[in-house]
């Protein structure tokens, strides 16, 4: 009885965090969606928002924006289902479907983390070549052994993994903020652009591409990881004051990767749409472009920005595909050998010499297919009272939950029959 009243006279680890001050005990609370957030300014968001600057100019602006905040509501819900359950999606998902599907769900989402290591090891290896002039192959090889150096720190605990993630994204955000006022984009036609309208079938094409590759399967497991158990709760007020500092994460972290999406379209608008400037459709194009029109820094800070990009985006890729296998099998491998493996796919590609940009946009296809596999299951998790308890789906926030997913999976739907009819 004794030491049962001293447990519960002890205060909580949310209590000991708060204790730190009014900023350290909210700073404490963030974090998880940042890392979610260096997925939605890979290097394949690089090419997707130039292009659309480049060939439509402002007009799809409100299609950037729509797509931000559909990431938000399904971002909230993957943070939401790991902090209520204690358990990662892949987790809940080994419990709770059938054996069989379960290995199906492991299968396809093993297949994405491979995928999603190709577009982030790809863009780096173009950012070292533009940079240094390192030829594609061996830059390869140096952004996955780099990703490394980032993985290190969660030795240190969650922290400093989630600390550099954010820096990492900082220095992005700072990258493209500079060169958008370098760029002097027009207020009134970004103004004029949040008004939904396209342009042709190749704008609505572009239009789901942006929209339907919005949401990356693989950050969906990796932020449910991120916030299970990682500060433990004792009762529902806790969870609920928990789940606020998640909601305002989320909102923080997207806001800002929204912000240099927009960014990346809006520079492009101002810079080569209506402007002679061949292969703005390509990495490499879109970083000589600025150099024509911006000058060398712009240039420069695009490198710098996707270097950062590629390297930040395969170290959460990597940890995702161990999330995926501890969740869904129950069992790891080394860290070293799971890196190997996922390199393969890139070094063979860069290996044979294929267009980085064309296999940018082939790895997309393979990310869409993984996405019902993902979103449907947080739909269908967050719903459900026996498990989410007093952070259960409202029942309009299930409806928005599940349009949002509809959209998606039909919008990627569209774009792989598009892309494999030719």
């Amino acid at each position: 009885m004794v030491a049962n009243d001293i447990a519960a006279s002890s205060p909580s680890p949310l209590q000991i965090a708060r204790a730190r001050g009014r900023i350290r005990g909210r700073l404490i609370l963030l974090g998880p969606a940042f890392v979610a957030a260096v997925a939605y300014v890979d290097p394949g968001n690089f090419a997707t928002n130039s292009t659309a600057g480049a060939r439509y100019g402002y007009l799809l602006v409100w299609v950037v924006v729509v797509a931000n905040l559909m990431a938000m509501l399904v971002q909230t819900l993957t943070a939401k289902l790991g902090l209520a359950t204690g358990r990662s999606l892949p987790e809940l998902c080994r419990e709770r479907l059938p054996r069989p599907l379960n290995r199906v769900m492991w299968a396809q989402a093993e297949l994405v983390a491979m995928a999603t290591d190709l577009a982030e090891v790809i863009g780096g290896a173009v950012a070292l070549y533009l940079l240094f002039g390192i030829p594609l192959l061996p830059g390869g090889l140096i952004i996955g052994a780099a990703a490394f150096a980032v993985l290190a720190l969660r030795s240190r605990g969650f922290r400093a993994f989630e600390i550099a993630i954010a820096v990492l994204l900082g220095v992005i955000v700072l990258v493209f903020a500079a060169t958008l006022l370098a760029s002097r984009s027009d207020p009134g036609s970004t103004a004029a652009g949040l008004v939904p309208r396209l342009q042709g079938t190749d704008s609505i094409l572009l239009a789901a591409g942006i929209l339907g590759a919005t949401v990356m399967p693989h950050v969906i497991y990796v932020h449910s990881a991120l916030t299970r158990n990682r500060i433990p709760t004792t009762d529902d007020t806790e969870r609920k004051v928990l789940f606020r500092g998640q909601r305002t994460d989320v909102l923080l972290a997207l806001a800002a990767a929204g912000t240099v999406n927009l960014a990346m379209l809006l520079i492009a608008a101002t810079s080569f749409h209506q402007v002679v400037t061949p292969g703005t459709d390509s990495l490499e194009g879109v970083h000589a472009g600025l150099g024509q029109t911006l000058g060398t820094a712009a240039a420069f800070g695009f490198a710098v920005a996707l270097l950062v990009s590629g390297l930040a985006s395969t170290s959460v890729g990597t940890y995702a595909g161990e999330i995926i296998m501890q969740g869904f099998l129950r069992r790891r491998i080394p860290l070293l050998l799971r890196r190997l493996i996922t390199l393969i796919p890139a070094m063979a590609i860069l290996a044979i010499g294929l267009d980085p940009t064309r296999a940018l946009v082939l790895s997309q296809v393979v990310l869409s297919f993984g996405i019902p596999f993902a979103l449907i299951p947080v739909v269908a998790f967050t719903r459900r009272r026996d498990l989410m308890g007093n952070l259960v789906n409202h029942p309009l926030t299930t409806a928005a939950a599940t349009l949002v997913a509809s959209l998606v999976i039909v919008l990627n739907t569209f774009l792989f029959w598009q892309v494999v009819g030719g």
